[in-house]
């Protein structure tokens, strides 16, 4: 199975006492003895259920021995003391997961001396202090589950304070935060669901309300999430970590796995099976067979600090199906497609507007609000972006001079007309509408910018009311689109450019911007190469221009769609807006000239200094 071929280039890759595995020579945060044994622990995300499902693996006799010498202090690979927050931590819980669901395979062949060596170490995690407020309180959790389940001494004490303190992060319909930030990515999937999801189905019986309460939270949190998926298995890129690739379908395993069925079993397979097809389809691994750092294609520039050449095997978190037997439903049902979903869909506890302007070819996130609480590479790009898509993906920086090394796709750049840009980053005041996402920013202490980003089915509209009393420079960005790779060209590869509006099509997509209002130009920026998570290289369709002190109004409609003869009849049809004297910006409809949305720029500005904004 496609597992093992996964796992085969690692069997050359185990350290001489096997307690780590050597991916590769770039570095992280921390140092390269907890690299290794990283890159030792996160394959068995996949083998531990494998193993609980009745599968087989050429690498146990390995694993094993690493985790003997591993634990054990007289031996040059141990894997260390801690006493404090320590990437160790993050990966005791798989081992932990391991004790409950493979025992036959971790525990049970290890001698007496070897079991305890094993606890020992493992048992520091409940020894450290608790500064840990975010999902990593779930690690000590699964520890300590690993311990229940085969009679070793536990810490209830913790467990119960940790999962205590996991509920003061749910905020409702299905939404937790991952501890105290506003950020609402993949981590509230894969982490507080996910593990939540893995406590609900062990320990159902000793702990049935805890494990109703996660069940009945995840069930609600699958109707929103769902939206985040496209037909095709693709889901919107956003936020920190993607280098964990398909571990954004592992919410969907765990589901099944603990056998929660928002969705029937149909719905569920298909969206995890077009998950896989859509990622193995992507250049993920290198020519060593290794999954790379990266997203769709291997590449250093979108990480972060704490992404060490083993880390991308977290996706494995997605193969916690495997632990169903060979007879459970779910490998017996036929895979069903996407289920019909609204066109658009406010998410509030997400701070996002969930689009689906083609049906289920494509979804965007339209966004204001979201900020992690630490400050990552390129946090701005990953969270504070007007528009992320499941066609376009969303662009990094690669440095910090100009609108090619900038590559300010879906987002407002400007700076003082010294090509050093600056963009949203932090929302002084946001608002997710049921037609509208608005956000009130500074850039500078004395530029104060009013943003409302209004989706107009295969269009958007952004609005920005801009008060500076700075001469600036500013470049409002549209999708990143892919160029052609290898030999191939296409009649159906054309880039217009003009004063008032920039298109390029290719044959997968199309991506535009229209100048409605006070824009002096466009431009196609060719960023630098491998600033887009999708494609290495790509065109950045831009309206630019210059702004004197003062009060400016720039509005622009955004396009962005797969190539279709019905899209290319809509992108000869972006809204129409009508400024009236009251100050107030109405938005219509280009096909049938209803009212999209109406926004009074006085009104706004009076109510957030009501608010105290």
């Amino acid at each position: 199975m496609f597992l093992n071929e996964l796992y085969t280039p690692l069997e050359s890759r185990f350290t001489s006492g096997c307690a780590g595995i050597d991916m590769g020579a770039t570095g992280s945060i921390y140092n390269e003895a907890t690299a290794l044994m990283e890159a030792f622990a996160r394959p068995l995300w996949g083998l531990v259920p494998h193993a609980s499902g009745g599968g087989e693996s050429a690498l146990w006799p390995m694993f094993l021995e690493g985790i003997i010498n591993g634990t054990d202090p007289e031996h040059e690979e141990y894997w260390g003391e801690f006493s404090t927050k320590d990437q160790r931590m993050v990966e005791q819980a798989v081992l932990g997961l391991g004790l409950a669901l493979a025992p036959h395979k971790i525990w049970e062949p290890l001698s007496d001396d070897q079991k305890m060596q094993v606890y020992n170490w493992l048992n520091q995690i409940n020894h450290v202090d608790r500064s840990n407020p975010n999902n990593w309180l779930m690690f000590t959790v699964l520890v300590n589950v690993g311990f229940k389940k085969i009679g070793l001494p536990y810490d209830q004490a913790i467990m119960n304070d940790y999962l205590e303190k996991i509920d003061t992060y749910y905020l409702s319909d299905g939404w937790y935060s991952d501890g105290l930030t506003d950020q609402r990515d993949y981590y509230i999937a894969f982490a507080m669901h996910y593990y939540t999801l893995i406590y609900a189905k062990l320990m159902a019986d000793d702990d049935p309300q805890r494990a109703a309460v996660y069940r009945e939270r995840s069930a609600e949190f699958a109707k929103d999430f769902i939206y985040w998926f496209a037909e095709d298995g693709s889901a919107i890129p956003f936020g920190r970590s993607l280098t964990y690739r398909f571990a954004q379908v592992s919410f969907w395993s765990a589901l099944v796995y603990a056998e929660v069925l928002p969705f029937s079993y149909g719905v569920l397979k298909g969206i995890i099976m077009r998950h896989f097809r859509w990622w193995f389809e992507k250049p993920i691994m290198g020519i060593d067979g290794l999954l790379s750092i990266g997203y769709a294609y291997p590449n250093l520039v979108m990480t972060e600090n704490y992404n060490a050449p083993g880390s991308p095997y977290w996706a494995f978190k997605a193969m916690l199906i495997l632990a169903l037997p060979d007879d459970h439903p779910f490998w017996q049902a036929e895979e069903e497609p996407l289920p019909v979903l609204k066109d658009q869909l406010r998410l509030q506890e997400a701070r996002m507007l969930v689009c689906r302007p083609e049906g289920n070819k494509h979804a965007i996130a339209y966004t204001s609000g979201q900020m992690a609480n630490f400050d990552m590479a390129h946090s701005a790009a990953k969270y504070s972006k007007f528009a992320y898509s499941t066609l376009f993906g969303f662009s990094v920086p690669k440095a910090g001079y100009g609108l090619v090394q900038g590559a300010y796709d879906s987002t407002l750049a400007l700076c003082e007309c010294d090509e050093h840009y600056r963009v949203r980053r932090f929302c002084e005041t946001w608002e997710i509408g049921e037609s509208y996402a608005y956000s009130r920013w500074h850039p500078w202490n004395d530029v104060h910018v009013r943003t409302w980003i209004i989706p107009a089915g295969l269009w958007h509209v952004r609005i920005h009311s801009i008060h500076s009393t700075r001469h600036l420079d500013v470049a409002e960005g549209g999708f990143a689109i892919g160029q052609s790779a290898g030999f191939s060209r296409s009649d159906r590869e054309t880039i217009h450019v003009s004063n008032t509006a920039v298109s390029v099509q290719l044959p997968w997509g199309i991506s535009a911007i229209h100048m409605l209002s006070g824009f002096d130009r466009g431009e196609c920026v060719q960023p630098e190469p491998n600033t887009n998570l999708l494609k290495p290289r790509t065109f950045l369709p831009s309206l630019c221009s210059r702004m004197e002190p003062g009060d400016h109004v720039l509005i622009s409609a955004v396009f962005g769609a797969t190539n279709t003869p019905e899209n290319q009849e809509s992108l000869a049809s972006p809204p129409i807006i009508q400024q009236q004297s009251d100050g107030r910006i109405v938005i219509y409809d280009p096909r049938n000239h209803a009212v999209l949305h109406t926004v009074d720029l006085s009104e706004r500005r009076d109510k957030d200094v009501d608010n105290g904004n």
